[in-house]
């Protein structure tokens, strides 16, 4: 590898690791954000240029989204953790074949997430509670909106390959320009072509196909290991099996973290349209604070992964400690600033006071306390950056979906509220991060034995 190429890779094996971590997390977390906003901005838009019919209908899609998003950006763990952990070993001869089998499954998947969410959505929808009165703008959006998904795989594996020797810049250049463009593109279709929902998920769509381009063009312009060529394309399967082993139990959780999403969605419902709404728009901070968490969970496994590779398991465990302060920490203060002004950033979604209340509410019950799900992301990262996926995937699993299920069934219908169901979120963030975190530890200490 040439010095110039070296100069490029941040180099995570030596040096402190505080600045390089928050240098590697920031720009992660903007470029979650921007990706967010692609959603934010359809729900501000509808909600304040087409009704709040038409935010109730995206609203009712927020869970099924996060069913495909979560396992997409669960899955993109593995290629980032699998070409990490082959630059600590200082196998980069092998980077080149596991990269363009990457790419060319997640070519493969995405075509084959669309066919199933297409499938699948009415039967979600209804299961979820959907009111029939929505129904027909929901489904709409989401169909538009399931043409992207080829391109947000190809999307998110591009931007894990990128990851994987520390450039986390690009990918927040490429989501810059993609995001203004899905802003545009919402206010154009809307107010000026008047098409609702359909034009806010068109722009979406468009959105994610752009970033994708800027992605593989720019691996296909590096000289390095690093360098996509569509002739490469083919799966190896040793490759794939290194990749899936991580990723697979990173997608299986994200996206069955969020089937629990889609039956919480079935008890919002129930309060009605208004509820929708209101929680609709407040999963939007949610979501601005999770990606920060999230952001330091990825510093975990891509600096954990190169670090367990070289063998250097002290290191491993200052990442460890470093991120999970920096993710609960900086995750928190964006959280105050939203409680701080929560009447303003609720106005920009709403002007409607109904729908308002709900989503303060929400924002008062949840997004307050999102630094919590540092915990358990950062843990579960760690744990996979050391070649163990399996185990915090079960325990997620548990500490959320299963648990959540019964908080509905139990505590929710003894105080059928909605602050008392917004309450499940902190509650089950509180016991998965704890149970995760003795795994953890018992994991250490089994490695450093064996030392």
């Amino acid at each position: 590898m040439s010095e110039a190429t070296k100069a490029k890779e941040m180099d995570m094996l030596n040096g402190k690791l505080a600045g390089k971590l928050i240098l590697f997390a920031i720009p992660l977390a903007f470029s979650s954000i921007l990706q967010q906003l692609f959603n934010s901005a359809d729900v501000a838009v509808v909600g304040r240029f087409a009704g709040s019919n038409a935010l109730a209908a995206v609203g009712s899609c927020v869970a099924l989204v996060g069913i495909f998003v979560n396992l997409i950006v669960g899955l993109a763990v593995g290629p980032n953790a699998a070409l990490a952990n082959l630059i600590g070993q200082n196998k980069r001869e092998k980077i080149s074949g596991m990269l363009h089998t990457i790419l060319a499954f997640g070519a493969v998947l995405g075509i084959v997430l669309m066919g199933v969410g297409m499938l699948t959505a009415r039967t979600v929808l209804e299961a979820s509670g959907t009111p029939e009165s929505v129904m027909t703008d929901a489904l709409l959006y989401i169909r538009i909106y399931f043409l992207g998904l080829p391109f947000m795989v190809i999307y998110n594996f591009g931007a894990a390959i990128l990851r994987s020797y520390g450039d986390t810049r690009r990918p927040l250049y490429y989501l810059i320009i993609s995001g203004t463009l899905n802003v545009i593109l919402n206010l154009l279709l809307v107010i000026e072509f008047h098409l609702g929902v359909a034009g806010v998920a068109i722009a979406t769509t468009i959105s994610n196909m752009v970033s994708t381009v800027m992605v593989i063009s720019c691996l296909h312009r590096k000289r390095d290991e690093f360098r996509f060529e569509f002739h490469k394309m083919r799966i190896e399967w040793k490759d794939l099996k290194r990749v899936l082993m991580i990723g697979i139990p990173a997608g299986i959780q994200g996206a069955i973290f969020s089937v629990s999403n889609v039956f919480i969605q079935s008890g919002i419902n129930s309060f009605g349209e208004d509820a929708i709404a209101g929680s609709s728009l407040a999963l939007n901070f949610e979501y601005f604070t999770y990606d920060i968490a999230n952001a330091f969970a990825q510093a975990a496994v891509t600096f954990t992964s190169q670090n367990f590779g070289a063998g250097n398991l002290k290191r491993c465990k200052k990442i460890f400690w470093l991120c999970l302060a920096f993710g609960f920490g900086f995750t928190e203060i964006l959280s105050i600033i939203f409680m701080i002004w929560d009447d303003f950033f609720v106005s920009i979604y709403t002007v409607s006071e109904a729908v308002a209340v709900y989503g303060l509410i929400r924002m008062h019950h949840v997004c307050s306390l999102e630094g919590l799900t540092a915990t358990y992301e950062v843990e579960s990262a760690a744990l996979r950056g050391m070649d163990k996926s399996l185990e915090p995937s079960i325990i997620t699993i548990l500490g959320t979906v299963v648990f959540r299920l019964i908080w509905l069934v139990t505590v929710f219908r003894m105080f059928p509220t909605y602050g008392m169901l917004m309450n499940v979120y902190v509650v089950s963030w509180i016991l998965t991060g704890g149970a995760i975190f003795v795994v953890y530890v018992l994991y250490m200490r089994k490695l450093e034995r064996q030392i």
